[in-house]
């Protein structure tokens, strides 16, 4: 087991009120995770993904290193301030995927692009948490299976683990965190499912 520590991303809306309930809800988050030992990423420009950085960077725990930007373009002077390490991605919208692919993603209110990075993390097996006071797509789906699919067998309850505080989100995470072990590998089409 590595002791290497865990990325966990924070997706949300991309613009926000400084003394709204999003603001209050992803400075705490991003002051909690790392204050609980985790790294925070997200797609580093304005709003949720302001706040959570800004909070991160005031834990006690914070060390540099700690905050991850995954900006859409090449240019690394579009991430927010708190910012420690940008990655210009330059895959603009499709960066999503990459937000969505860290050890757990969680929610805080959010339009489309947040809904295509919950599709995207549900996809890639993530660990999925949503803040059900929130607004936007992270109070809709809070509670809620994304489909179907049986990602994980053995954890009967796996849906977007719905939260209304980053206390009860990082309970969430350290309950739940190394069992979601899966890690994408490939598209299986039905064809290839024939074929074994």
């Amino acid at each position: 087991m590595s002791d290497r520590r865990k990325i966990i991303s924070v997706i949300g809306n991309k613009s926000i009120e400084k003394d709204g309930v999003r603001y209050k809800l992803a400075y705490d988050l991003g002051k909690a995770l790392v204050d609980n030992g985790y790294r925070v990423q997200s797609g580093g420009l304005h709003g949720v993904m302001s706040a959570v950085l800004e909070g991160a960077k005031a834990s006690k725990n914070y060390k540099e290193g700690d905050t991850i930007a995954l900006v859409p373009s090449f240019d690394t002077e579009t991430a927010n301030e708190y910012a420690d390490i940008v990655i210009p991605t330059g895959l603009d919208m499709m960066r999503n995927a990459m937000v969505a692919n860290a050890y757990a993603v969680v929610g805080i209110g959010g339009g489309a692009g947040t809904l295509c990075e919950y599709a995207f993390a549900w996809s890639l097996n993530r660990l999925l948490i949503a803040f059900e006071n929130s607004g936007g797509w992270s109070e809709k789906l809070a509670g809620e299976k994304l489909d179907d699919t049986v990602r994980y067998p053995d954890i009967p309850e796996d849906k977007v683990y719905a939260v209304s505080t980053a206390k009860q989100a990082i309970e969430i995470l350290n309950k739940y965190v190394d069992r979601y072990d899966k890690r994408h590998t490939s598209i299986t089409t039905q064809d290839n499912l024939l074929k074994k």
